[in-house]
């Protein structure tokens, strides 16, 4: 297919948008897709619950802050995916929601008790469960109240024996998170790992770091007799259930004609439109500064970190920014601050590009500063205080995690009139934030996680549910 797949709204998005039938076209169209090209099981949705802002690893990953909102997206989103005959895996068993640590550099530890995971980790997997979904990915993260030994959950059988299979009932497919993860690797060698996630209760082992030492482990294994024949025919029957549910015994081929007819299909680029216009939320906006026109606020400079696109397509995000508001009968000009990727500080800009996008502001009738994932020490802070200072209205927009404006407000100098969050710097939802900066379509998104202030986490400074409209 000439036509690259639309990137469609991500999880937290959905979250902020609120609708069940839009996580479900979703899933759908990514479904439709990915068994197009042949694809037929998705590492999706994920089921943890974000209530940590500090987590590393999932953040817009999740559908948001609460339980049962994240259990009803995480069910359509089944639907979605398992009507277009792809295989649905909700992750991270038993719940990845609540750390400051990456399990793919460090092995993090939840401490929630039995109680807390019932009440905040558990639902949204309790609701995939029944409704039919075919594999769950474990977590490479300690639980101790789930399990007190010290091994991550992926390698535990009280947790994917005991507590998913027993406990909760889920006889479908277990798969590990990736085995070339940190988390998965601090205490034993990559051809016992494998082992004994088998030996936990898994089927799948996905990404073994060496596939001939992880394969040489598991035969050593049995030859000793420590993994019996029967408890590997077990996850081989789950397998092929999961492949006989989908249909893959029956019809395993795709071909052209089903790339060229799904791939990029307008309808699901239009969908992907539509939907995202429903996600993005207005946290602020000081004296009515948004909607912008182009009668009074005609220049428009947008600057800001470009990560690249999460999907490898599309971006840069102040290109497409600028571009998408020129479209609307601005005249808007991109200043990139650097990529947003890779060193810890990528977001931030040096000192030069703060100074250039100070004096690029000048004369302008309004900037566009984008943030990604603002840190206590960032030096997008600097850049935003000094847009600020300029006393040019000034329109934040934060490109992953809604977290960012905390960071923006209080003493250390003036903060955006107006801010946004946009959960993502795919195409489609720039393109939807330029259509509500223009006053194009309504913001309708509302936090689906609480905004608290930096300098006192306990209190909050923006709610769940909080979004402005015009």
């Amino acid at each position: 297919s000439a036509r690259p797949p639309p990137p469609l709204p991500g999880a937290m998005a959905l979250g902020a948008g609120g609708s069940a039938a839009d996580a479900r076209d979703a899933a759908r169209i990514a479904g439709a897709e990915l068994a197009a090209l042949g694809i037929r099981q998705n590492y999706a949705p994920v089921a943890d619950v974000n209530v940590n802002p500090a987590n590393p690893v999932i953040g817009v990953r999740s559908f948001g802050a609460d339980p049962d909102a994240v259990a009803h997206l995480v069910t359509a989103q089944i639907g979605g995916y398992q009507s277009a005959g792809v295989a649905a895996t909700v992750k991270h068993f038993p719940g990845h929601g609540d750390t400051d640590v990456d399990s793919h550099v460090g092995l993090p530890v939840i401490t929630h008790s039995r109680a807390e995971w019932k009440r905040l980790d558990a639902p949204p997997f309790r609701a995939a469960i029944s409704a039919g979904v075919d594999a769950i990915m474990t977590a490479h993260l300690l639980f101790p109240a789930l399990d007190p030994v010290d091994d991550p959950a992926t390698l535990s059988r009280a947790i994917i024996t005991g507590v998913l299979r027993h406990e909760l009932g889920f006889d479908g497919v277990v798969v590990t998170d990736s085995l070339g993860m940190a988390g998965v690797r601090k205490k034993y060698g990559d051809d016992r790992v494998p082992v004994l996630a088998l030996k936990a209760g898994a089927d799948q082992l996905l990404n073994p770091p060496d596939l001939p030492t992880a394969r040489d482990g598991v035969r050593r294994a049995v030859r000793d007799g420590e993994l019996t024949e029967a408890r590997l025919d077990q996850s081989v029957r789950r397998v092929l259930e999961l492949k006989a549910r989908r249909g893959l015994l029956d019809d395993p081929y795709t071909s052209d004609r089903a790339v060229n007819r799904a791939v990029g299909a307008r309808e699901h680029r239009e969908t992907a439109d539509r939907i995202a216009e429903r996600t993005t939320t207005l946290l602020v906006n000081d004296g009515h500064l948004l909607p912008l026109s182009p009668h009074s606020h005609r220049e428009l400079l947008v600057v800001g970190p470009d990560p690249a696109a999460p999907s490898g397509t599309g971006g840069p995000p102040t290109a497409v920014l600028a571009r998408a508001l020129t479209a609307l009968g601005f005249t808007a000009e991109a200043l990139s601050t650097g990529a947003g990727f890779g060193a810890e500080t990528a977001p931030d800009p040096t000192p030069e590009r703060i100074a250039a996008a100070v004096a690029a502001a000048r004369g302008q009738d309004a900037v566009i500063v984008a943030t990604y994932n603002v840190g206590r020490d960032s030096r997008q802070r600097t850049l935003v205080s000094a847009l600020a200072a300029t006393g040019v209205p000034l329109v934040h927009v934060a490109l992953r995690n809604p977290y960012d404006i905390a960071r923006l407000t209080g003493p250390s100098g003036k903060a955006p009139a107006a801010s946004l969050a946009t959960y993502s710097w795919t195409d489609v939802e720039l393109r939807a934030a330029a259509r509500v900066i223009a006053g194009r379509a309504d913001p309708r998104g509302r936090l689906p996680v609480p905004v608290r202030r930096a300098d006192a986490p306990r209190r909050v400074l923006y709610p769940m549910g909080h979004g402005l409209s015009y």
